[in-house]
């Protein structure tokens, strides 16, 4: 865009001169450690080492302090200390590298895995209910307050509000991806904690923000939403999904490995996985958050076939694409502020209002 209007060199002025002061700044403050580091570093090398060693060894020699033999036996060993302190300054690097990596991987395992029902139930039907939801991420910051709402059958119910309102926070409760720790989220009556996870996958899908694409082939990546699917089952979902002809323009179509895929295409690869799930309850977290304006009209078509019959919970930033949902609701500090329809949220003039007024 500056380039179009000939401001390139202006442009980008600004980020040469800082660019220019950062590595002036850095220069100055590394190079005293550089200087003790280079020094340190050619004191204890090979060459001065063996240089300073021989001197000494033919000075005590000649004044008949040591013998030759002993001489050359110092030497010797003079020229293995630099390599051992060497590999000893490695060494400890990699052991730091090391112990930091482990530590994660201990804090991974020391995460205590969700508890499974000894008496799964299964759902009667495809209702979603918050009731009272209380969460935090730890025992002293509460994001979610009691929040009660329900999502009926067929329906579109979307979640808005301001940044850190606990929307995507409350959609990745239905999915049990975390526990609540007050209330209850319930489907078809009954808790998310009494069904099984393998029923409770098959009854919700989602489309979350940051899409995953794992090692394989698309094929692979859109057969995990149900991994008996047919190539042609695959195919139709792609097509549904509106990223099949991106798909068969790369160089081995579906059974191209590691594809490189733009956001809003791999947003589309996600979205086709649920449409392969056929799953009756579907969370939506702004799943057109990393679509330029092309893709995100593909996306917003692939979308309305997914939601077509479900239930569905949809977390928006963009309030545009909401605007035509069955019923919104505003979070705001974790609470329910506001429910119902555009239309009588825009003349209520509250906080839905004021969020329509700054976008």
């Amino acid at each position: 865009m500056v380039k179009t209007f000939g401001r390139g060199r202006r442009a980008h002025e600004s980020y040469r001169r800082a660019a220019a002061d950062f590595g002036t700044s850095y220069a100055d403050w590394v190079r005293p450690m550089l200087t003790l580091e280079a020094v340190s570093t050619m004191a204890v090398g090979a060459p001065v080492v063996g240089l300073v060693g021989t001197a000494g060894a033919v000075w005590f020699a000649a004044e008949g302090w040591v013998t030759p033999v002993e001489a050359l036996t110092g030497i010797l060993v003079g020229l293995v200390v630099p390599t051992t302190i060497t590999a000893l300054g490695f060494g400890a690097a990699n052991r730091r590298t090391a112990a930091a990596a482990a530590l994660r991987i201990h804090d991974l395992l020391a995460t205590p895995e969700l508890p499974v029902s000894a008496a799964p139930r299964t759902p009667q039907g495809n209702r979603v209910e918050f009731d009272d939801v209380r969460f935090g991420y730890s025992d002293d910051a509460e994001v979610l307050r009691g929040v009660s709402l329900t999502c009926e059958p067929g329906t579109v119910t979307a979640l808005v509000g301001p940044s850190g309102a606990g929307k995507s926070t409350l959609a990745t409760l239905l999915p049990r991806f975390h526990d609540v720790t007050g209330g209850a989220v319930r489907i078809g009556g009954v808790d998310v904690r009494e069904i099984d996870p393998a029923a409770l996958h098959r009854h919700v899908g989602f489309v979350l923000q940051e899409v995953q694409l794992v090692h394989g082939t698309v094929a692979d990546n859109v057969r995990l939403g149900r991994p008996s699917a047919s190539g042609a089952e695959i195919e139709a979902a792609c097509r549904a999904a509106h990223v099949h002809d991106r798909i068969t323009a790369l160089p081995q179509g579906y059974d191209t490995l590691d594809a490189r895929l733009s956001g809003g295409e791999a947003q589309r690869v996600s979205i086709a996985r649920a449409l392969l799930a056929d799953t009756p309850v579907l969370v939506l977290d702004e799943a057109t958050a990393f679509a330029d304006p092309e893709s995100e009209a593909a996306i917003q078509d692939a979308l309305s076939t997914l939601a077509t019959g479900r239930t569905v919970l949809v977390v928006a930033h963009r309030l545009t694409t909401v605007t035509a949902a069955d019923r919104i609701v505003v979070l705001d500090g974790g609470r329910v502020a506001e429910s119902g329809a555009h239309p009588s949220l825009l003349a209520a003039g509250g906080r839905y209002a004021r969020l329509w007024e700054s976008q």
